[in-house]
């Protein structure tokens, strides 16, 4: 089961996984991320062991090339398994197991690589792929939400669509933006609307959050509640209905 896509953003160091498939919650299960140590993807007959005990292994500085050769070789279940990630310093690896059910492969450069099984075809990695190095100007997240697109409008995963999922690390261990869609008939769709509602509020408020630099966090959130009550004036004004299911105010 499975496509996903494992970036690094070269000027900020910032980490994200973007991960659709025919299979429920797989946000739940495949993507493992830490700041400042790397991020993995583990898929096809996914073993979650090898993305906790590969980011272990990443905290102690070995490469991701190393972290596949260590989690692979010990794991007699291989041949059905599929890992890529990149490290700390933007180097990245990929293994597909020989048992993974066709269409099944990676591709990898720096910084990013694709994998996926039980695909449409090699195009569906090959768009991802190429929507990713053409669009290095866009914010991270936006940069693999576009990637998805590519490669479910290439056919994706042969069976069908369920859910998807999108997480972004900056320098933390806690994900800046977490969000996923683990049951849902067009899930990139709905992963789109729910980085919308993001964007109205919660990122803004994620910006008070503590970080190993700051433990405490900003003190004053005048200037972040002057920001969202300005978009939310703005969005009324121009009569743009919000993102969101929330219910209004009682």
């Amino acid at each position: 089961m499975t496509f996903s896509i494992v970036a690094r953003d070269k000027a900020t160091g910032y980490f994200g996984i973007a991960v659709a498939s025919r299979f429920f919650a797989a946000g739940a299960v495949v993507p493992h991320l830490a700041g400042q140590v790397g991020a993995i993807a583990t898929q096809a007959l996914v073993s979650p062991l090898y993305g906790t005990e590969g980011l272990t292994l990443l905290r102690s500085g070995v490469s991701a090339q190393r972290v596949i050769d260590t989690v692979v070789s010990r794991d007699e279940g291989r041949h059905s398994r599929q890992i890529h990630l990149i490290d700390a310093k933007g180097r990245a690896a990929a293994f597909t197991g020989e048992k993974c059910i066709d269409w099944c492969g990676h591709l990898v450069e720096d910084n990013v690589t694709v994998a996926g099984n039980m695909l449409a075809g090699p195009q569906v990695v090959n768009a991802a792929m190429e929507s990713c190095l053409a669009n290095a100007d866009l914010p991270l997240e936006e940069r693999l939400l576009t990637a998805m697109d590519a490669a479910e409008a290439a056919g994706g995963d042969k069976r069908g669509r369920q859910s998807a999922a999108l997480r972004i690390v900056h320098d933390e261990d806690y994900p800046w933006l977490d969000i996923r869609a683990d049951d849902h008939g067009v899930p990139l769709e709905e992963l789109r609307r729910l980085y919308a509602v993001a964007q109205e509020r919660y990122l803004h408020f994620a910006k008070l959050m503590p970080t190993r630099g700051n433990i405490h966090g900003p003190l004053d959130r005048t200037e972040i509640d002057r920001k969202i009550a300005e978009l939310e004036a703005e969005r009324k004004r121009t009569g743009r209905p919000s993102a969101s299911f929330a219910t209004p105010a009682a």
